[in-house]
């Protein structure tokens, strides 16, 4: 069978890398895909209604979508108008990710644990809020902001300026209103899991690291890096999680209504008094795709197809015991100005380390590999326990160069501490 992924960066280019080893997987298109990404056909579409009729004319029988903008804009619903199979949920459902305070509602009407917050339409209502639950606090554009939209302040100053940031048109109309919620404590984990509407079920734990600076320091970023399992994911953690975040977000997509047939995340903070939900994202996450998916060893092509068709009932997802690791290699100047079309070399040295390199900012020029965006490069390796695959990981980014590139050193920080 033919598939065809939406979008061309490095969770993409991961989900492209998985989805060929489906053992009835014949073509793999990718629109508008990467001319790096190795054995993916490249499509230069990228209009709803036009990505549909590809899909009728080369008989593809799997779409998947990669970033949440598109379900945000209902591309489900097009490709379901025409009868085509596609992973991921409905315009609507998508609300969960295009929406802080649909989202919100939605877990609080659901008794799924999260954050206090309040909606805030003006500033002066926003800071009377900031001041109300003090700092440090969390303050949010209520739209898709691709990952930046969102600050922990650790000030009532820096708060009143995210405010501002917000509202004064940065985020476009992302910010035109602000969400701002109490700061929740402890360590974070990412949660994704498979739903048909049915059944739920969850896929290896990780975690990321967002912040662009050594330790957890400075702004936040798309991810600088993910690492899995997540061992603050403990068995009685992940029974909770199962029960009180999963099982109630499916039932209450069903009591609303929500058609909801993909993968749904969510990025949990465990505090002192159990786990919180800090956001759903509609999609898989970038860069715990690349992590998640290198231990997955069932067919994922034949998963989506049975959580499209409502048979995610007959499908077990094996892991493989290895950890894996995935470094995010970056412009310098990220995640703010940055200089695009730098030659990246090293990059067949660095697969003979035992590590896949997934594209995620890169183009080609003439015959140079280009860097073409933020996140350029996330190199990812598994290995027999974590500390092998950070070694064999940092062996193949340390063979990975261009003018001004720059990575984190640290990622997996807190499960080696707990080693």
């Amino acid at each position: 069978m033919n598939v065809l992924i939406i979008a061309s960066g490095g969770r993409e280019h991961a989900l492209a890398w998985k989805l060929r080893q489906g053992a009835d997987v014949d073509t793999v298109y990718c629109a508008p895909g990467n001319p790096n990404m190795t054995g993916i056909e490249p499509v230069a579409i990228e209009e709803m209604n036009a990505l549909a009729d590809f899909a009728i004319r080369h008989d593809v029988r799997l779409t998947v979508v990669g970033p949440e903008a598109p379900l945000c804009d209902g591309i489900v619903d097009v490709f379901r108008e025409k009868s085509l199979p596609i992973f991921g949920p409905t315009k609507e459902a998508a609300q969960l990710e295009g929406s802080k305070t649909f989202a919100k509602e939605f877990m609080v009407r659901h008794a799924i644990p999260t954050a206090a917050y309040r909606k805030c339409l003006s500033a002066d209502d926003a800071r009377d809020c900031v001041r109300e639950f003090g700092p440090p606090v969390v303050v949010k554009a209520d739209g898709l902001a691709a990952g930046k939209g969102v600050t922990v302040a650790q000030t009532i100053e820096e708060a009143d300026q995210a405010v501002d940031e917000c509202l004064s048109g940065r985020f476009g109309e992302a910010g035109q209103i602000v969400v701002v919620e109490e700061c929740l404590v402890g360590e974070e984990a990412s949660i994704l899991a498979f739903t048909d509407g049915k059944t739920i079920i969850p896929l290896a734990s990780s975690q990321d690291h967002k912040r662009i600076g050594e330790g957890d320091t400075g702004p936040n970023t798309g991810g600088m890096g993910a690492y899995s399992p997540a061992p603050v994911v403990t068995h009685e953690l992940w029974n909770t999680i199962q029960s009180d975040v999963l099982e109630r977000f499916r039932k209450g997509c069903n009591r609303d209504g929500l058609d909801y047939r993909g993968v749904i995340y969510a990025g949990i903070m465990v505090t002192p008094n159990g786990p919180k939900v800090l956001e759903f994202n509609v999609r898989f996450g970038d860069p715990e795709t690349q992590a998640v998916l290198m231990r997955l060893e069932s067919d994922l092509a034949q998963a989506m197809i049975a959580t499209v068709e409502g048979r995610l009932d007959s499908v077990t997802l094996d892991w493989s015991p290895e950890p894996a690791v995935c470094v995010v290699m970056a412009s310098g100047g990220y995640p703010g100005k940055y200089e695009k079309g730098h030659v990246i070399t090293g990059l067949s040295e660095a697969e003979t380390k035992g590590a896949v390199v997934f594209h995620a900012g890169t183009a080609r020029k003439n015959n140079d590999v280009v860097t073409a965006g933020g996140r350029v490069l996330g190199v990812t390796a598994k290995g027999r326990d974590l500390q092998q695959a950070l070694n064999r990981v940092y062996e193949a980014v340390d063979c990975i160069d261009w003018k001004d590139a720059y990575h984190r050193r640290d990622i997996a920080h807190r499960a080696l501490a707990r080693m």
